[in-house]
């Protein structure tokens, strides 16, 4: 039986993964013969925020079979609690390194979601990168009408149809991960990741910071400078309810020692 590392932030569960490592727990999940989903999250410090407001969704990422640290805060938080996340990893690395996974084992992968068009210029992104990859699906739903009943139904269809190995969704958080939860599990399909705008930055339509910028933690200060009129409310307010969570988790972790 795998031993799991975990470590809890605000209300929710990282593990305790390095890139190598996730790819590996997804990898043995379609080599096994286990019929259950395979939930995936890349869970960042606006994932803690909305999961200490939304029973909901702290239950799902509770629920979820590996969640790994997608923000270097993730990573400091945990440090300066004396835990230990090995490092970051980001959801769209990871979604691009399971792709890379699926084109040399021969598995199948299904891309729903993003800006118009971003899902087919990332499926051709990803081709390019990796020639033998099988995508069977690039679908989107209108905008707004991702809950639509008809609209879910014809998607779930065509899921169905293109049975694939791997589904990623990208509805923006917390929309993909209720989707997800509401749409998706009863599907034959064995590994089900939310991705936020992977396909956008894929497509070309936002652009990830430069290196040092995601090294030092700063890619939310790049995104915040991109987008500011969206994004103050995330990021400056944010990131001050984050930052009070973690600390308030140090001082009841401090209680209990004393």
């Amino acid at each position: 039986m795998e031993i799991r590392s975990r470590v809890r932030i605000g209300k929710i569960p990282i593990d305790a993964v390095t890139m190598k490592d996730a790819v590996q727990q997804v990898y043995r999940h379609l080599a096994s013969d286990k019929a259950s989903r395979f939930i995936v999250s890349g869970v960042n410090a606006h994932f803690i925020n909305t999961a200490q407001n939304e029973a909901r969704f702290a239950s799902y990422l509770s629920d979820s079979n590996l969640n790994v640290a997608d923000g270097e805060s993730l990573v400091l938080a945990s440090r300066l609690m004396g835990l230990h996340l090995p490092q970051r990893v980001t959801g769209i690395d990871l979604m691009i390194e399971l792709c890379g996974m699926a084109a040399t084992s021969d598995r199948s992968v299904y891309l729903l979601g993003g800006k118009p068009g971003a899902a087919e210029k990332a499926a051709n992104q990803l081709c390019g990168w990796f020639p033998k990859l099988k995508i069977v699906g690039v679908d989107r739903p209108p905008f707004g009408r991702e809950s639509d009943p008809m609209i879910v139904e014809a998607i779930r269809s065509r899921i169905r149809d293109a049975r694939p190995d791997l589904l990623f969704v990208c509805f923006g958080v917390p929309h993909q991960e209720y989707w997800i939860q509401a749409h998706a599990l009863d599907l034959p399909v064995r590994v089900v990741m939310g991705n936020g705008a992977a396909f956008d930055v894929l497509a070309g339509y936002f652009h990830r910071p430069p290196k040092w910028m995601q090294c030092a933690g700063l890619e939310w200060l790049y995104r915040f400078c991109a987008e500011p009129f969206r994004l103050w409310k995330r990021y400056l307010v944010g990131n001050l309810q984050f930052v009070g969570t973690v600390m308030q988790q140090q001082y009841e972790m401090r209680q209990r020692i004393l």
